[in-house]
């Protein structure tokens, strides 16, 4: 044996141990928590079918069509969130993976909010859509119905936590009746942070309560969130598990016309979408556009629909396979669908 060899082989026992040390480390530091989350394309869900064994869309007290066409809402997947954020490892693997997306824990889960209150105001928010989704489309039918500003949820701790609860009416605003969210709002800046009277109707009693609105961001809030109810005509329930948000208005929207219009909206084809949509029919901007483009290219969608207001991401991101429209409205959504219907070449794009 050298001289040269009995040095080399002095040395390696040091040598493994300082890479099990390092392999040890490095595997620990791994599963540290890492302070951000993971998006990426969720699951599918078609409003003309089943989940769980029930209707999507039921409807009583009108005739009903059944329809072929496959209408997706889509969703992103968020991995982690304040209570348990990926390791160091899921982060690198999906830093790798151009489908999906690293967050920041904080823009996805604010710290003043609980992970339960973060995703009971994702319910209040997908509830509330879909009042509007069905108000949008049994408007486009001619039905007439009325709106009521409602409470969908009490922030705890805030200025109305302990006397305004979830499904109260909001009647008037010191002595002035209020109709819109939008008058709400107004009356509820004008306050400056004074004591205000708000008046809600509960179970069939008026309450009054004095709130001070808190100066939150530059902006007078007293701690709900607030949408629409109506009385519509025609009953109509939506459910779709514990799928949150409001993005799926849009494709609710056309999934309730398609219910009660004779025929199928879209013969077979595969129609996916996603965007806000108002009582009025304006379809709104929404986030993560570009992973539910993913998810649609991903299941073999024709036709996507997507809003307007989202075109700047729409261009940096959009497949190459997947046939995207724009759509600012649910007039342009049915019209977007009749240009597929009939075989057309050209449709309103982002870049036009």
């Amino acid at each position: 044996m050298t001289l040269f060899e009995k040095s080399s082989s002095s040395r390696n026992p040091a040598g493994w141990i300082f890479l099990a040390i390092f392999i040890i480390a490095a595997g620990a530091g791994a599963l540290l928590p890492s302070g951000y989350v993971i998006e990426r394309p969720g699951v599918s869900f078609d409003v003309n079918g089943e989940v769980d064994g029930a209707s999507v869309i039921s409807v009583s007290d009108a005739e009903t069509y059944e329809s072929e066409t496959q209408l997706d809402v889509l969703t992103v997947s968020v991995l982690g969130n304040q209570d348990s954020t990926p390791g160091w490892l899921e982060i690198f693997f999906a830093w790798l993976d151009p489908q999906q997306k690293l967050l920041p824990v904080d823009s996805v889960f604010p710290p003043d909010k609980t992970t339960e209150e973060v995703r009971a105001e994702s319910v209040a928010m997908m509830e509330s859509s879909q009042q509007e989704a069905v108000a949008s489309a049994l408007s486009r039918l001619g039905y007439e119905f009325e709106p009521e500003v409602y409470v969908s949820m009490v922030t705890e701790g805030g200025a109305a936590s302990g006397s305004l609860v979830a499904g109260d009416f909001i009647q008037s605003v010191d002595g002035i009746e209020v109709s819109t969210v939008e008058q709400l709002q107004e009356a509820i800046q004008e306050s400056e942070g004074e004591s205000v009277e708000i008046e809600v109707l509960r179970e069939g009693s008026t309450f009054g309560y004095m709130l001070n609105p808190e100066l939150v961001d530059d902006r007078y809030l007293i701690g709900v969130m607030v949408g629409y109810a109506y009385d519509f005509p025609v009953e109509v329930e939506l459910q779709l598990g514990n799928v949150g948000g409001p993005s799926g208005g849009m494709i609710f929207a056309l999934g309730v016309f398609d219910a009660l219009t004779p025929g199928s909206l879209l013969d077979d084809s595969h129609v996916a979408g996603t965007g806000t949509i108002s009582s009025e029919g304006s379809v709104g901007p929404i986030g993560g556009i570009d992973l539910k483009m993913l998810a649609a290219q991903r299941d073999g969608v024709d036709l996507f629909l997507a809003p307007s207001a989202n075109c700047q991401e729409i261009i940096s991101s959009q497949p190459e396979d997947l046939l995207v429209v724009p759509v600012a409205d649910f007039t342009e959504a049915l019209r977007a669908i009749e240009l597929y219907e009939n075989g057309s070449t050209e449709f309103p794009s982002c870049e036009n």
